[in-house]
């Protein structure tokens, strides 16, 4: 019998009395012991590759809330970095990167050499986690890494990247080719080292649809997955195509992730009843109704509850934590779906 509740949702088909609960961004600004490891840490990527400190953040939200999953504590763009991009992170702002336009400044050779702080993190989260949590990798999907890629920075609309797909297709698909391939390489690393479930974030799915969402978002996962099961990676792998407008049925079969993030304005209902019994469900709390807490944050989780109810799903958030979440809040939301 697994002993762990994330795991052994996968290993039953019946969905237990409680769903098993994380959060995207649960070690994050937030929390104030995190804000202090952070200034200790001194910058944002100094945290990220510090895996004494990266372990220190990611189990802060384990010893406060006792979540059933803990997510490695990185960030998606140390890829891009990786393959020899300029990364930096201006305050306030975000992050920024040398833009790019086709693949030829990318270098796939020794990927491991940039991110073996993050595989050292993972190997001693496996270690140091409570035997009950499930340890989650990630990585961002290909589309959403590359649309940082292009454009150097975060955009409203991905049109930078939209643009280059659109007008120079070869030169777009050279820069997703070198990101599946390092996504692979990196996230095998994070299985081996100890991580039990991987997250895909195509956080910028929303921003293509039809033939172009087919092209840039479902055939670079479909290609990840099977790399990833090519070497032998059989942990279940969660797919979050943010805000997408496509069949998700159809989404879940050709990219054969086991689990579905749903974003915060998802269907749940329609989902619910539409989907594949085996499609395994996560979401969908909006995180501004976390922040607001009280009665409102009671009865969202009340209706999750109902709307999945006969179905195997996982509690989260449709997006991340964000910095102004009160964290009496989460500790609300852990309680009212164990019912203590």
């Amino acid at each position: 019998m697994i002993s762990k509740p994330f795991l052994r949702l996968l290993e039953n088909s019946q969905p237990p009395e409680t769903p098993p609960i994380w959060l995207m961004r649960q070690a994050g600004r937030y929390l104030p012991e995190y804000r202090a490891t952070r200034e200790t840490a001194g910058g944002f990527l100094d945290l990220c590759y510090n895996p004494a400190l990266a372990e220190e953040v990611t189990l802060q939200p384990i010893r406060r809330y006792g979540f059933d999953a803990s997510i490695l504590f990185a960030d998606i763009l140390l890829i891009p970095q990786a393959l020899g991009q300029k990364l930096w992170f201006e305050t306030g702002e975000g992050p920024r990167l040398t833009p790019i336009m086709d693949a030829s400044t990318l270098d796939g050779s020794d990927i491991m050499a940039t991110l073996a702080p993050v595989i050292e993190t993972v190997g001693r989260l496996s270690k140091s986690l409570p035997a009950e949590t499930t340890l989650i990798g990630f990585a961002g999907a290909p589309w959403t890494v590359a649309t940082y890629m292009v454009a150097g920075r975060g955009t409203p609309d991905q049109a930078p990247a939209r643009e280059l797909a659109e007008q120079q297709p070869e030169a777009f698909q050279a820069i997703i080719d070198v990101l599946v391939e390092a996504t692979i390489e990196y996230l095998h690393a994070q299985v081996s080292a100890g991580a039990e479930v991987v997250q895909l974030f195509e956080s910028w799915a929303g921003s293509l649809t039809g033939a172009a969402f087919e092209r840039w978002c479902i055939e670079p996962v479909a290609k990840v997955v099977q790399g990833l099961r090519g070497r032998g990676v059989s942990v279940p792998i969660i797919g979050f195509p943010r805000a997408a407008d496509h069949d998700m049925a159809d989404y879940v079969a050709r990219t054969a992730c086991q689990i579905l993030g749903l974003d915060t304005f998802a269907d749940r209902k329609s989902l619910a009843a539409n989907l594949p019994k085996e499609i395994i469900l996560q979401g969908n709390l909006d995180p501004l109704t976390l922040v607001e807490g009280g009665a409102k944050l009671d009865a969202a989780i009340d209706e999750i509850l109902q709307d999945f109810e006969g179905r195997r799903f996982v509690f989260n958030l449709g997006h991340g934590i964000v910095p102004q979440t009160p964290p009496e809040h989460v500790a609300q939301l852990v309680n009212r779906i164990r019912k203590n």
